[in-house]
């Protein structure tokens, strides 16, 4: 049986029809830069951004729909201010974004009743749902990514993976 990682980059593959795969075997490393964490890093995040957007696209949503459901759904019904700011996007890809999750019907935009320049967004039920079944495509790609560790490999490495990130 292929590898869980095998099954899903061929499950999520979603490409133009003549863009040759990538295939990282295929970069060349020099020995300058093949042991360097950054180097190691990059091809790491390479790789999981490319199992992370394919795995989303096969749902039909982006990596910002995720991030404005995830933030909906921790902080509550919010401004478009405020969700770029709780996600990191910037606003005029809030806009568009949320446009997306509007037609989706994901999620509702209504005025401020108090400000009405203001729009004040929140996660319908249906968006509540489509987020639960992210979640499980979030989790399967981990699976996949982390494919060749043992679990406490895998514990070890997002212990120093989150000491790394959380260094201002």
């Amino acid at each position: 049986m292929p590898p869980l990682d095998h099954w899903l980059t061929q499950r999520y593959r979603i490409r133009w029809p003549d863009q040759q795969p990538l295939d990282s075997a295929a970069v060349s490393v020099l020995r300058r830069v093949a042991g360097r964490p950054t180097w190691l890093l990059s091809r790491a995040n390479a790789r999981s951004q490319s199992l992370l957007s394919d795995a989303f696209a096969a749902e039909g949503v982006r990596g910002y729909h995720f991030r404005m459901l995830a933030a909906l759904d921790q902080y509550g019904s919010s401004s478009q201010a405020d969700l770029g700011r709780h996600t990191g996007i910037d606003r005029s890809d809030v806009v568009a974004t949320l446009n997306d999750l509007v037609a989706s019907g994901l999620v509702q935009r209504e005025a401020d009743p108090v400000d009405r320049r203001r729009n004040v967004i929140t996660i319908t039920k249906r968006g509540a749902g489509a987020l639960e079944r992210l979640d499980a495509v979030l989790d399967d790609v981990q699976d996949a990514l982390l494919d060749p560790l043992t679990p406490n490999e895998r514990r070890t490495f997002v212990r120093l993976l989150a000491k790394l990130t959380d260094r201002r």
